[in-house]
């Protein structure tokens, strides 16, 4: 598994990086032979996931979208905040944050988990966070949708307050050909991290399906 960095770029737009993900994932994929990928994305990776899939559907061959959407439906929240983030102290978000984890994530998140959350936090820059709120005002890829052929395996947190990941999920599959939802049971919108949680446990059987369906394919 290797993981892709967002660029804290307060330029950058979802078409430029759609445009970096590709020249990031061509370099992996020539590394093993040319062959395509599977993209996982969390959240706004998930946007950015399924943006790539759309404009480059050769370098994927199957998608993991953890807690995503096709658009942001509670707009207001991204108009505002971008004006307010610009304004308060980039070292005040941690406490902030300490306000807001409840919506954020599991209820049995561990302190642990929490430490390791606000640790990578510390790697996101203040001019990254606001483009990327920026980015999704314009988001929307919902009559997109059907051109998703890639097959796609959405993970959905039953108990996430910041997205109603469970509903977008279905949605999406609902119009995607090649799609299937798996609901995380008592998870919250920030899953991964948490101490109990195994992505390739719950990614393993769709994997296997996926990799039997190549084989079947070959000539």
């Amino acid at each position: 598994m290797i993981t892709f960095p967002l660029p804290d770029d307060s330029l950058c737009t979802m078409e430029s990086l759609v445009e970096h993900l590709r020249r990031f994932i061509q370099c992996v994929a020539e590394g093993d032979g040319g062959r395509p990928v599977v993209l996982c994305g969390e959240s706004f990776g998930g946007a950015l996931s399924m943006s790539f899939a759309l404009s480059h559907p050769r370098w994927v061959k199957g998608l993991v979208v953890v807690n995503s959407f096709p658009v942001i439906r509670e707009r207001f929240q991204l108009y505002v905040a971008p004006p307010i983030l610009k304004w308060v102290p980039w070292g005040a978000m941690r406490i902030v944050r300490r306000f807001t984890e409840s919506r954020l994530h599991s209820p049995h998140a561990l302190p642990e988990d929490l430490a390791e959350f606000h640790e990578r936090l510390r790697l996101v820059g203040r001019n990254g966070y606001i483009r990327r709120l920026e980015i999704l005002q314009g988001y929307d890829i919902q009559e997109r949708l059907p051109e998703l052929e890639t097959p796609t395996l959405f993970l959905a947190g039953s108990l996430d307050q910041l997205v109603p990941s469970v509903d977008e999920a279905r949605f999406m599959a609902s119009r995607m050909p090649r799609a299937k939802v798996v609901v995380l049971e008592g998870y919250g919108h920030i899953c991964m991290i948490n101490h109990d949680f195994s992505l390739l446990e719950h990614i393993g059987p769709w994997l296997r399906g996926l990799q039997k369906s190549e084989a079947s394919t070959r000539p």
